[in-house]
């Protein structure tokens, strides 16, 4: 009698008192049932010990290790803390540590990526002179697009930065150098290492093979014998030029001209340099397509119609004029912008990146932790018959 009451369920009650009763109205067969209940166990006392076995089990469940950050969605309406749960305080104790855990990895993946950004794919630059005005003004910031030229052909018409060292400049001609070295020089220069290079800006006019010159009849400038309109991009009032010249491009090499013309340093007046005022393509660092500062002057920066003439493809040769006077003229050199636009980019890359990870972390140990009480049965469980 003792022992079926331990493992009675509490829908099991009314019948064990219904039998006491019937045992106390029959006291002639209180004896054989009681030497039947010890010989073998009835159905009820089996479900009471079933049922005990269950809620052994549930509990042993309920009392398991808590996931990180997964206890909240299993926590009571009543805001108290299930049966071995972690406490609500506890929890975002635990939340909070686990923040300052990720942020030394969110700053060191951030940094990666801003050193990546600004080497090899995008770089923000500060103008400094009137050359390339009314297009660039001083004191407008570029971004230059450094990837385009791997997936196309530089174009006329494009605003190209590139580095005159060895060219225009005194200096050592820039050359090729492999993904190693490229980043280690992107990370010295973000934090003000190092040297960039003499850095310019100008519009490309001639490519190679192309045959530039000045001036037609009506005072333009023609590439392949097509006159070009230049109204659009050149500084209100200035001719196309004041210097002649007839030149063609050497191969792999560029010819670039700045829009203010009057005041502009470029190919013009480098005809006695090497390569006859052209620079080398490999020199070119990337592509000016947006203004994005100051805000009154942001735009896109599109190659003009006149470019885009199917005769511009034909070609011809001639020979190059005598070198000319370039006292007094701005070369549009450039500076490169704050590192603050780079980190930007790679605080805003490196937040999903650092989330993704940290949810598949999460994920995983959950998965882990939800097959272990398959794998291992509850101590408190009692051994098998």
């Amino acid at each position: 009698m003792s022992g079926a009451g331990r493992g009675v369920t509490p829908g099991g009650e009314p019948e064990a008192r219904q039998d006491e009763s019937a045992a106390s109205a029959e006291p002639g067969h209180a004896r054989s049932a009681t030497a039947d209940s010890a010989e073998a166990p009835g159905p009820a006392a089996a479900s009471a010990e079933a049922g005990s076995k269950a809620e052994t089990g549930s509990k042993t469940e309920a009392s398991g290790p808590p996931e990180d950050g997964d206890g909240a969605a299993d926590a009571p309406p009543d805001g108290k803390a299930a049966s071995g749960g972690p406490k609500p305080a506890s929890r975002r104790a635990r939340r909070k540590r686990s923040f300052w855990r990720e942020f030394p990895i969110l700053v060191v993946v951030a940094l990666l990526l801003a050193v990546v950004i600004k080497t090899y794919a995008i770089q923000a630059f500060f103008i400094p002179s009137g050359s390339m005005e009314n297009t660039l003004e001083i004191n407008d910031r570029v971004l230059v697009n450094k990837i385009v030229y791997d997936v196309r052909g530089i174009h006329r018409g494009d605003i190209v930065v590139f580095n005159g060292d060895g060219s225009w400049d005194p200096g050592t001609a820039p050359t090729d150098t492999n993904f190693v070295v490229k980043f280690g020089q992107g990370f010295a220069s973000m934090f003000g290492f190092g040297r960039p290079g003499d850095i310019l800006i100008k519009r490309v006019i001639g490519l190679p093979g192309d045959k530039v010159a000045c001036c037609d009849a009506e005072g333009r400038v023609t590439v392949n014998g097509v006159p070009l309109t230049e109204q659009s991009y050149l500084y209100p009032g200035d001719a196309p030029s004041e210097i002649r010249f007839n030149i063609v491009v050497p191969s792999g090499r560029l010819w670039v001209m700045g829009d203010h013309r009057l005041i502009s340093d470029d190919a013009r007046d480098h005809l006695g340099d090497p390569g006859g005022g052209t620079i080398p393509e490999n020199a070119v660092i990337g592509r000016a397509f947006v203004i994005i500062w100051p805000l009154s002057r942001w735009r896109i920066l599109p190659i003009p119609s006149t470019f885009e003439q199917p005769k511009l493809n034909a070609a011809a040769a001639a020979a190059p004029p005598p070198a000319q006077d370039t006292a007094g003229l701005l070369s549009a050199r450039l500076e490169p912008s704050s590192p603050a636009l780079p980190l930007a980019l790679g605080f805003a890359a490196a937040v999903p990146v650092t989330w993704l990870q940290r949810r598949a972390r999460l994920r995983l140990a959950h998965r882990r932790a939800a097959r272990r009480p398959a794998d291992r049965p509850p101590a408190d469980r009692p051994p098998s018959a």
